[in-house]
């Protein structure tokens, strides 16, 4: 069954604040709808998110600063998953978001951003399966192994990537720092996630596999 697009009916809570601070090491996103950026995470503290319970908890702490610059989430290599679920809703669809992703120690993926596409969900799994897989789990029912946004990429330990993930009702794109990795159109497509434990980042997570990250500058803007 194709995947159904639904409009976002959840409005962006109203504590959340337009980006207001200095900018990233990379260069920021650029707008393409008419609203603010709005900082998910206020580099502080853990606030508007929670600790995912996986069955391998590891420890999650919030650096501020970390390493002389804007703070991070910092996740602990854990036995399989560790990472943080999003405690307030986001949009379903006509969104995009951004954020920039570290690996500290070990060499799995270091950033599986789970995110709403209409009543469904995927992942953008970004240096999975041994440390190079780039791709989105799971396009009618094959995960980011073994599906058409497969990419094999070298990414270096203890250096940010920004990742940009954009969703329409038309298609799902993600970025890299500028290189565009994913460009797959929706019609007729069945989305989902990879069954087992990722499924407990719902509805919008961050989550690193056997290994250390670091995350930041994590920032949502709706495109319409």
């Amino acid at each position: 069954m194709a995947v159904v697009i639904a409009v976002a009916l959840s409005p962006l809570l109203a504590d959340e604040k337009p980006a207001t601070q200095s900018p990233p090491t990379q260069p920021a996103p650029v707008a393409v709808g008419t609203n603010a950026w709005i900082h998910l995470f206020d580099g502080k503290s853990l606030r508007g998110w929670t600790r995912t319970d996986f069955s391998t908890l590891g420890d999650v702490r919030v650096e501020n600063p970390f390493r002389g610059g804007p703070g991070a989430i910092v996740v602990a290599l854990a036995e399989e998953l560790n990472g943080v679920t999003r405690a307030r809703p986001v949009p379903k669809t006509d969104y995009e978001v951004s954020l920039e992703a570290m690996r500290l120690a070990g060499h799995d993926f270091f950033c599986g951003l789970t995110f709403p596409v209409g009543e469904a969900a995927a992942t953008f799994v970004v240096g999975g399966w041994s440390g190079s897989v780039v791709g989105i789990s799971c396009i009618d029912g094959a995960d980011a192994s073994v599906n058409e946004t497969t990419r094999l990429m070298d990414f270096d330990q203890e250096r940010w990537y920004r990742i940009r993930v954009r969703v329409t009702p038309a298609k799902i794109e993600c970025w890299i720092d500028e290189k565009k990795v994913v460009d797959v159109a929706l019609a007729g497509r069945k989305i989902s996630l990879r069954p087992g434990e990722i499924e407990r980042s719902l509805p919008f997570g961050l989550a690193a596999w056997h290994t250390r990250a670091a995350w930041r500058e994590i920032r949502l803007q709706r495109l319409r």
